[in-house]
């Protein structure tokens, strides 16, 4: 066929069936969605490209620069988009974790601007959470922007009503589980809604990450409150799902099915499994599952390599998250005050995993900024820490430091989690050291 504008690409993507022979799901017929087929490369594309299409002549005529949220497939389909129509995007997150979405966005010619997220930020005076910041900078520079606002945004939901769970319904008739992976929480909804229609008794299945762990392109499970589209009751089940077993079930999909699809649709595809082993099909006509496969493998390889260095030829270490829960529960704890008894001993190191924003809004004086993301990269090389110094650990709440605290305690050394994390730090009245002012003055 003949396509004038790469945009009539989006949407229509294939419907495959996954082979029973080897997905071993009895009385099931499961199908997954690849919207990795859309021009951009996932399922992204269709809510980029219906969250500015009616006011595209609006937005191109005044030389608005769109403004989004993300960290990822969004702000990849939006910057093309963009480009394309000589705009600018200007991109805000809490991290971009995954280096290869930044180079894209860098490549592509994206200003990216990562900041600390409001439960990081020692003082709620200061609006430096993604969602605050976007409303500061339209206050500041009306009609400047145009904001697509993809988490509280109803074209997200509608969009997919609209193409996602038309297509589904007009391949399949009738579904009977619909699985996806919660981001914005859009594509699970608007499909789901539309695939209601034909059958009410439809089971919607979300997939998150676990709150202690990270997968890209969905929300762990203490996260999806900050999603304004999410409305928990709308859902059957949802299943939180480690990201060791995201990556086994990657590479099942790839290996199995020929599926080369990402580690969120590797957390979706775990999740089926699972769920659809423990509710078995009632009798009769197989039921017909659908998930939803987001995106492509490619992009998430430095993701993999990092959790699974074994997979490329590489020793693999230990790591916090390989800890059970009985064993981060017995993680050595320290409390503001002793710890603030403790500030200027010469065998002490504090550690604060936080952002680098969001440690130079606000820090434990003396503390050093190693980003968790990175402390956890120097953890699989060994600990870098001398074994005759004491090792305290910050986080925002006192969660993950618990985790680091009780893994650094197993290879030997002295550490502890400070408790409540920097919020009890700063509920307690203690000081905090920032360098703020120089920070954004390095930014303008």
């Amino acid at each position: 066929m003949l396509y004038r504008d790469i945009t009539e690409l989006i949407g229509n993507t294939p419907l495959l069936r996954l082979d029973p022979a080897r997905h071993g799901l009895e009385g099931t017929e499961l199908y997954a969605k690849l919207e990795f087929c859309n021009p951009f490369g996932s399922v992204k594309d269709r809510i980029a490209w219906g969250m500015i299409r009616g006011d595209l002549a609006e937005i191109t005529r005044r030389a608005q620069t769109l403004i989004e949220a993300s960290s990822g497939n969004t702000a990849k389909a939006l910057q093309v988009l963009a480009a394309m129509r000589g705009l600018r995007l200007r991109v805000l997150t809490n991290r971009a974790k995954v280096p290869e979405v930044r180079d894209m966005l860098e490549l592509l010619g994206g200003d990216l601007e990562e900041l600390p997220g409001l439960s990081e930020c020692p003082d709620p005076t200061v609006p430096n959470d993604v969602f605050s910041t976007i409303e500061a900078l339209m206050a500041q520079h009306p009609g400047d922007f145009y904001h697509t606002a993809q988490y509280t945004n109803p074209v997200n939901v509608h969009t997919h009503h609209d193409t996602t769970g038309r297509e589904i319904a007009d391949d399949l008739g009738h579904v009977d589980l619909l699985f996806g992976g919660l981001g914005t929480t859009g594509s699970t909804r608007g499909a789901a809604t539309f695939l209601r229609a034909a059958n009410p008794r439809l089971q919607t299945i979300g997939i998150v990450s676990t709150k202690e762990d990270f997968i890209p392109g969905i929300r762990s499970e203490a996260e999806l409150w900050d999603v304004g589209l999410f409305e928990p009751a709308f859902y059957t089940e949802i299943i939180p799902v480690r990201a060791a077993d995201a990556i086994e079930a990657t590479l099942d999909l790839a290996r199995t099915h020929g599926v080369l699809a990402g580690p969120t649709t590797g957390a979706t595809y775990w999740a089926a499994q699972q769920y659809l082993r423990r509710c078995p099909a009632p009798a009769g006509p197989p039921r017909r599952a659908v998930i939803i496969a987001c995106d492509r493998l490619e992009p998430y390889l430095s993701y993999i390599r990092q959790r699974r260095p074994d997979l490329f030829g590489r020793a693999r270490h230990a790591v916090p998250a390989d800890l059970t829960d009985a064993e981060v529960a017995a993680g050595p704890e320290i409390s503001p005050g002793d710890l603030a008894a403790r500030l200027g001993e010469p065998d002490l190191i504090s550690v604060d995993t936080r952002g680098s924003m969001a440690y130079r809004v606000g820090h434990v004086p003396g503390s050093v900024n190693i980003r968790d993301d990175c402390l956890e990269d120097m953890l699989r090389h060994g600990t870098p820490f001398p074994a005759a110094r004491t090792i305290v650990l910050i986080c925002p709440a006192g969660d993950y430091s618990r985790r680091l605290a009780a893994f650094l305690t197993r290879a030997g050394h002295d550490a502890a989690s400070l408790v409540g994390g920097i919020v009890a730090w700063r509920d307690a009245g203690l000081p905090l050291e920032s360098s703020l002012a120089a920070g954004l003055a390095a930014r303008q």
